[in-house]
């Protein structure tokens, strides 16, 4: 579907709270805070914040190195927004260092209306900084607004040795129990790896790869919904979202980078096979809900490997069929 210039416009004019019909499928220039003071209550069903982690880096709008004081005081206020505007069956997404996390764990868990599910651990190499252990993850902090949000449990592939390609696994005796696509999503994520290569990145210091966001909003979001992300960047999340059918609505100070997310959004196709919306990067399946494995089987190929004397069992490859 080609995206209108109304739709990834980035003024929103006199527009008052409640009106959010005039937010949806745009990509908004200003600062977060005044964009999101203007959003009603409780009509968003995802948000997902992936702030400035106030470590020096080089933005052209913004300045990423505020006294602790201020950094912490500012993110009080985007994420006091945040919970706000989410619905009551959403869910509320915060990724950055366990440094600044521990402080926002906090602030959530202050507002009575923010209820923790997850720190999910994304594993993403470091670099070694000396007397120190070695950084290896960033969390993802999930929080809810009520025992009503929405889940679906999600697989991914089974894991495999890269040499031989076999199941990495041996399931303690039982592969005959396995699925046949793969296990469901731990809050550890060792499978998704951060952009290394300069022809999948744009201009921006900090993003994220889009299947990274394709697994949150499939796990907590359903067609049509509404994903909003606050620091929006070069466009990552509402990609995401416009590739599995969920509105979205992004917004940054950077006009640069509005620009960029502009130019991502109007070349981004849909994301479905049979019906169904799964995470695909490079031809292969990254993400999908368990609900919706049955219905794209017939999509993927196929082998049949030994579980046990006697026993056989039929796995599908991550990889959809050549057509």
């Amino acid at each position: 579907m080609e995206v209108s210039e109304k739709e990834i416009g980035n003024s929103i004019g006199n527009i008052g709270r409640g009106d959010i019909d005039q937010f949806v499928n745009r990509i908004i220039e200003g600062d977060c805070l005044e964009i999101m003071d203007q959003i009603d209550d409780n009509s968003v069903d995802l948000t997902f914040a992936d702030p400035p982690f106030n470590l020096g880096k080089n933005y052209m709008y913004y300045k990423d190195d505020k006294k602790v004081e201020e950094y912490l005081e500012w993110c009080k206020k985007w994420i006091d927004e945040m919970v706000r505007i989410t619905s009551p069956t959403g869910s509320i997404f915060v990724h950055n260092i366990p440094k600044w996390l521990t402080y926002f764990a906090t602030f959530l868990n202050e507002n009575k209306n923010a209820y923790f599910r997850h720190w999910i651990a994304w594993d993403a190499m470091g670099s070694p900084l000396g007397k120190t252990l070695l950084p290896n993850h960033y969390g993802i902090l999930w929080y809810v607004k009520s025992k009503d949000f929405k889940f679906y449990d999600i697989r991914y592939p089974h894991e495999r040795c890269r040499l031989c390609n076999k199941i990495s696994k041996d399931y303690g005796g039982k592969k005959s129990l396995m699925h046949p696509l793969g296990p469901l999503v731990s809050d550890v994520w060792t499978d998704i790896h951060r952009i290394r290569h300069n022809k999948r990145r744009d201009e921006h210091p900090c993003q994220l790869p889009i299947h990274l966001l394709e697994r949150i909003i499939l796990m907590t979001t359903k067609p049509e919904d509404i994903v909003l992300d606050p620091f929006i960047g070069t466009g990552t999340t509402a990609v995401a979202a416009k590739k599995l059918n969920r509105n979205y609505i992004g917004i940054d100070i950077d006009e640069n980078y509005v620009k960029i997310s502009k130019e991502n959004l109007r070349n981004v196709s849909s994301s479905s096979m049979n019906g169904v919306y799964a995470s695909i990067f490079l031809n292969k399946i990254v993400t999908i809900r368990d609900i919706d494995y049955e219905k794209i089987e017939n999509f993927l190929q196929k082998e049949t490997i030994r579980a046990g004397k006697n026993k056989y069992i039929d796995l599908r490859l991550s990889y959809l069929k050549k057509k």
